[in-house]
């Protein structure tokens, strides 16, 4: 099972949007039941990071983050979509 970490600036809106739309992307891509997705604060991230697998942000990240990072703020406004997904994929299942 791998295991998303998803943050934005307040871990509420933003991130809820993007967990959404990254959880059904993923599913039509034939993961499903193969990863869970948590939303944080960006600020949380150094402590939370290090029992995930891959942080996905809407934010640009200034602090330490102890997995693989994919900016996904192309998401909120319909840009660069696929290749967004593509990266998410690529982190979690390419060997």
């Amino acid at each position: 099972m791998k295991r998303i970490l998803l943050c934005c600036g307040t871990g509420v809106a933003t991130s809820t949007v993007v967990n959404k739309k990254v959880e059904e992307e993923l599913k039509k891509r034939g993961h499903a039941g193969d990863f869970t997705i948590s939303q944080c604060k960006a600020a949380e991230v150094p402590s939370k990071s290090p029992n995930f697998d891959l942080c996905v942000t809407t934010v640009p990240l200034s602090f330490k983050c102890d997995c693989p990072i994919v900016v996904a703020t192309g998401i909120i406004i319909n840009r660069g979509t696929e290749e967004i997904y593509n990266n998410i994929e690529k982190a979690l299942w390419s060997e």
